[in-house]
């Protein structure tokens, strides 16, 4: 059973930054390095979306074009941590950010995702 936290959200300013952590309490003798981690977000009064992930190994990392250039998902396997570092951001980045965890989180549907964290709130304002 893996443990997920969400941190790092807040509120930002149009064109700031925001640095989120996706933190994964694991069992001894399991490695972070062992799953994908995708990050998903939900504005309200719409769909749940994914936007970026980080496969096992770090072999695939994919962006969608809404945060394609502005956002960088980095693994931390010291810490067992994966990190979404947001620049330039816009209005439209506000939602509730997620993590979720699962060894085939960049293939699998959002619904099929093993473990997920509680959400952190970005929210970007004048």
């Amino acid at each position: 059973q893996l443990q997920v936290v969400e941190s790092g959200g807040g509120l930002a300013q149009p064109g700031g930054s925001l640095r989120l952590s996706c933190d994964v309490a694991v069992p001894v003798g399991v490695s972070l390095d062992n799953y994908g981690i995708g990050w998903f977000r939900k504005a309200p009064g719409t769909e749940r979306e994914v936007f970026s992930c980080i496969s096992r190994g770090d072999t695939n990392i994919r962006y969608t074009d809404a945060v394609k250039g502005r956002f960088t998902i980095a693994r931390d396997s010291a810490k067992s941590s994966v990190h979404l570092q947001m620049n330039s951001l816009r209005l439209e980045d506000t939602a509730t950010y997620y993590c979720a965890v699962d060894h085939f989180a960049c293939t699998k549907a959002a619904g099929t995702l093993s473990y997920w964290g509680r959400g952190t709130q970005v929210t970007v304002s004048d």
